[in-house]
């Protein structure tokens, strides 16, 4: 079992940042891919970014250039640096650890005033 807890959430001004952080604890020692996920209210979840364990790292569709992941292993720890944030950037954003199974945070709320 892999227990997530994300933290960093809250209300910003457009235009602002964020750096969300989530800390992984139980059985990390095989964690390969760990991302951060996001859903607006009536919206399908959608993928901001994963990492691997080497540090290879993907963007969601739109995602890269505002969002910057980054991981430290030895504190299993992942980031996420928001940046520019816009009103349509409010959601619930989701830490995920990725192994035969996906284990997900109970999530962070983000709202980003106009």
């Amino acid at each position: 079992q892999v227990q997530l807890v994300e933290s960093g959430g809250g209300l910003v001004q457009a235009g602002g940042s964020l750096r969300l952080s989530c800390v992984a604890s139980g059985s990390v020692s095989d964690i390969l891919v760990m991302g951060w996920y996001r859903q607006a209210p009536g919206k399908e979840r959608e993928m901001i970014a994963t990492i691997t364990l080497y540090e290879i790292v993907d963007y969601g569709k739109g995602m890269k250039g505002r969002f910057r992941i980054t991981r430290d292993n030895a504190a299993n720890t992942i980031y996420l640096q928001a940046n520019n944030l816009k009103p349509e950037d409010t959601a619930v954003y989701y830490c995920a650890a990725i192994k035969t199974t996906t284990y997900w945070g109970p999530g962070t709320q983000v709202t980003v005033s106009s």
